[in-house]
């Protein structure tokens, strides 16, 4: 389908923000439409701003494009004021590249960051001419697939997409592309690329099992429809970081976004065992990219980029073997660009004066600590292994390196939270001012500042806390007002806090099942969209739509699961083992705390997979 350039053009002048729309960024990949046996749209659900500032989009965008008998181009969600344009004139969504409507293109891919982009993704492939059921697909449609952390609770969105790729998507991509390129060429019927998928190991397809449930509610039974469908389909993982695929040129944008720097993976997987982080367990093991390799890719990717900024980018980039090392040899190699090195998710307990002292040389950033709980209790029953000598350490350090802006991280609604927990929130944030304080006027930096952030606890699949209820709108609404007025007399300090409605509806589609795609179409075609955006965000259309489709909002979210529940995510296999799981969620309950994995294998489940686990060694607690 051939859009008439002029009619975009017109549509650009109108708009807030065109950057947003209108492509040609430095390094962005435009290959010829018709050199291309296989075209894939790559979709990120949020707007441009949010999307480019996706790592795994400029991966997976490079890696396709590496492919020289494949073309990616990129599709974003368009802001309201472009969304409603293009609606009235008539114009589908177009690629960034080429300007090609998404229907034209033989495979789309979602990546599944977080669960609130869902209604986008609707919105996406209806502005695209894409039918939204997968069941009412035809021959000529694109293959929609769908990867990221939330598809490993695929459920709710098992009516809109053909297949999940779960797990790490370096080699499984390729796979999928192959055998959708084949489909493609044979003629056959679509349900038989859905065949072929299922059979790629770390694919599901929801079309293959059969889901069953119980008078109260509960899943009965999740089964293969077919013989050579596994029963459960198991996480991708990529075992060598050093000859993954990673990009060296990624598309500059021409305008602001979240995240507008160099992002370099030094890692990937987390040790620390952090029980309501879902991040933590999905990317198990650890697996971290030699000096040399970080060496190599970071020159590579400052001269193909100009930017000034990098930021050493992983679960708890603390952790890392030779941080010390590699931010020494950054900062020497890039002295003369002027780059400046950033730290986001350090742990209170790395080690990192040394670090710290490396990167003032250049422009100093915030510092971001998560100390996630107030009081030393909380924090054993979250595992988070850290103390308050821990976080008032590493604050005088960076104070006394010339920073003075830190932010502090925290959760409300934690499992066996009290009052006494959000007390000690505001008894750290104000000992971090005195530590600031502490330090000699003439050797601390001017202009204090403390952010601390409070998010609504959210129980996740995949983690000790999958059977916990998250904590009720008033409770919620309690804590915050209370939390407020504590820090409001603190000086210094700014108090930023999440919507718990929006926490709400998070929680119940994290542990949704199947049966809330209806509702999730009914949301959508109520006008529910972009619900990341509070300043569009509808609780009452949402609050509607679950009733009118006679779903219980307090049931998928408040409500305690039983151990021996079948959770609606139980076809994935994450090699996280519910033995494992349930065993931390009953030491949660007595405040005991699971040591790093790097001291000792815990026997989580991963030690079952041959050259996967490098910390096992057959200690810990016993499976089954």
């Amino acid at each position: 389908m051939r859009i008439d350039p002029q009619k975009i053009e017109t549509l650009l002048e109108q708009v807030q923000k065109a950057p947003r729309y209108t492509g040609g960024e430095m390094n962005t990949v435009v290959k010829k439409w018709e050199d291309a046996e296989f075209h894939y749209g790559f979709c990120f659900p949020d707007t441009y701003e949010v999307g480019m500032s996706h790592l795994g989009m400029k991966i997976l965008y490079g890696l396709v494009n590496a492919q020289p008998d494949s073309l990616c181009e990129r599709f974003f969600m368009p802001w309201t004021d472009m969304l409603a344009l293009m609606e009235e004139n008539d114009v589908p969504l177009f690629s960034m590249e080429s300007r090609t409507p998404l229907c034209d293109f033989d495979m789309i891919g979602f990546t599944l960051q977080y669960e609130m982009s869902y209604t986008n993704i609707l919105a996406m492939m209806k502005l695209g001419r894409v039918t939204l059921l997968s069941k009412d697909r035809g021959r000529d449609e694109p293959i929609v697939v769908a990867g990221g952390p939330c598809a490993f609770n695929p459920e709710p969105l098992a009516d809109f997409i053909d297949a999940f790729m779960i797990g790490d998507g370096e080699e499984v991509t390729l796979q999928v592309d192959e055998a959708v390129r084949r489909w493609k060429k044979s003629g056959a019927q679509r349900i038989d690329c859905l065949r072929a998928l299922a059979r790629i190991p770390g694919v599901y397809v929801p079309e293959m099992y059969e889901v069953t449930y119980h008078e109260d509610g509960t899943v009965r039974a999740i089964t293969p429809r077919e013989d050579g469908v596994p029963e459960r389909v198991r996480k991708c993982v990529v075992t060598d970081l050093n000859t993954a695929y990673y990009p060296t040129e990624i598309p500059v944008p021409y305008t602001e976004i979240v995240h507008d720097r160099i992002m370099l993976e030094i890692m990937r997987g987390c040790t620390r065992g952090c029980r309501f982080c879902q991040a933590g367990m999905l990317y198990r093991p650890v697996r971290e990219r030699s000096l040399e390799k970080l060496t190599e890719l970071a020159h590579a990717l400052e001269a193909s980029t100009g930017y000034e900024e990098m930021s050493l980018t992983s679960l708890s980039s603390g952790d890392y073997t030779c941080l010390a090392e590699l931010i020494r040899q950054l900062m020497k190699d890039m002295e003369e660009q002027h780059v400046s090195i950033s730290l986001p998710s350090l742990r209170i307990d790395s080690v990192l004066k040394e670090s710290l002292e490396e990167t003032q040389k250049q422009k100093k950033t915030s510092l971001t600590f998560a100390p996630e709980a107030g009081t030393q209790r909380l924090r054993d029953v979250i595992n988070k292994g850290v103390t308050e000598a821990d976080l008032i350490e590493k604050v005088t350090d960076a104070f006394q390196g010339g920073w003075s802006s830190v932010k502090l991280y925290f959760m409300i609604g934690l499992p066996t939270e009290t009052y006494e927990d959000l007390d000690g929130i505001a008894d750290l944030a104000q000992k971090v001012v005195r530590a600031y304080f502490a330090v000699p006027k003439g050797q601390r930096a001017k202009g204090l500042r403390v952010v601390v952030s409070a998010s609504t606890f959210v129980p996740k699949p995949v983690t000790p806390f999958q059977w916990e209820g998250q904590d009720t709108q008033e409770e919620i609404h309690a804590k915050q007002a209370y939390l407020k007025e504590k820090l409001r007399a603190i000086k210094g300090v700014t108090f930023n806090y999440h919507e718990s409605e929006l926490s709400y509806l998070e929680a119940c589609f994290a542990r949704g099942d199947r049966r809330l795609g209806r509702v999730l179409l009914k949301a959508f075609e109520s006008g529910c969209i972009l619900d990341s955006w509070s300043d569009i965000f509808s609780m009452e259309k949402w609050i509607a739509a679950f009733d009118a489709c006679g779903a219980d909002m307090h049931w998928y979210a408040h409500r305690q699961r039983e151990k021996d529940e079948l959770m609606p995510w139980a076809v994935i296999d994450s090699g996280i083992s519910d033995a494992f799981l349930w065993h931390e969620q009953e030491k949660a309950r007595q405040g005991i705390t699971t040591r790093d994995c790097r001291h000792g294998c815990n026997g989580c489940g991963l030690q079952r997979w041959k050259g996967v686990c490098a910390y096992a060694n057959g200690s810990g607690v016993q499976q089954g």
